[in-house]
């Protein structure tokens, strides 16, 4: 399952309001400007240039915040079924991982290992230097079952990179990631364990749709401390 960003979206969106706003200026401003006093044209210009000025002001606290703290994403597939479903919409926390390490639980966007142009979303279920295997459909971690106490979708089979009865050891750095819709979900089964350095941010609020709207659920496990 992939997310996709918002910001192209945004910007097209702003670049027609603009257009729209030269247009009904030249349509209804321009025409009259010769029936206005100067001293209320400089005044409504000074006006004007203040509105404009706190526009800009607000445009650029958005884009530091959409580059280095938080952006929205739109759930793409059903990877991630039934914890997210296509269409729905969340924020992510793109600052949290430079202070503090992935746990095990966590729903994280990071850069697809195929395309990096393009975000997925899956869950992390191994850490660095833990030794992983799946075996009749049930992932072990340092040869203990991983307990999943959250809804998630049956059957789990291997793929090209870890196939049934593999153990694993999880290189340093590194994160062993899956979709919770085991059948249907293009994960670290596939293409192996991702660097932290892949990773954009955690999810952490969904606020689409309205229905659902709340924080991200942290991902519980029986007999790991995270």
């Amino acid at each position: 399952m992939s997310t996709k960003r918002s910001t192209t979206e945004l910007r097209v969106h702003a670049v027609e309001l603009y257009r729209v706003f030269l247009s009904l200026t030249t349509y209804y401003l321009y025409p009259t400007l010769s029936y206005v006093p100067m001293e209320r044209l400089k005044q409504a210009i000074a006006a004007f240039f203040d509105f404009l000025q706190g526009i800009v002001a607000i445009a650029a606290v958005m884009v530091m915040i959409y580059l280095f703290i938080m952006s929205p994403q739109e759930i793409s597939g059903s990877s991630m079924t039934p914890t997210f479903v296509n269409g729905e919409f969340i924020l992510t926390n793109k600052v949290m991982y430079r202070f503090t390490l992935p746990k095990r639980g966590d729903v994280v966007i990071f850069k697809s290992p195929k395309n990096k142009d393009v975000d997925y979303i899956k869950r992390v279920i191994g850490l660095p230097g833990e030794t992983i295997r799946l075996e009749g459909g049930q992932f072990f971690i340092n040869d203990v079952p991983l307990i999943e106490t959250y809804d998630y979708n049956k059957p789990v089979f291997g793929e090209s990179y870890m196939h049934e009865g593999d153990q694993i050891i999880i290189p340093e750095g590194q994160y062993f990631l899956v979709g919770d819709n085991r059948p249907g979900s293009s994960d670290s089964r596939e293409f192996g364990p991702i660097v932290l350095e892949d990773f954009i941010g955690k999810a952490f609020f969904r606020y689409w749709p309205t229905t659902k709207v709340g924080l991200v659920k942290q991902g519980t496990y029986k007999l790991f401390s995270q």
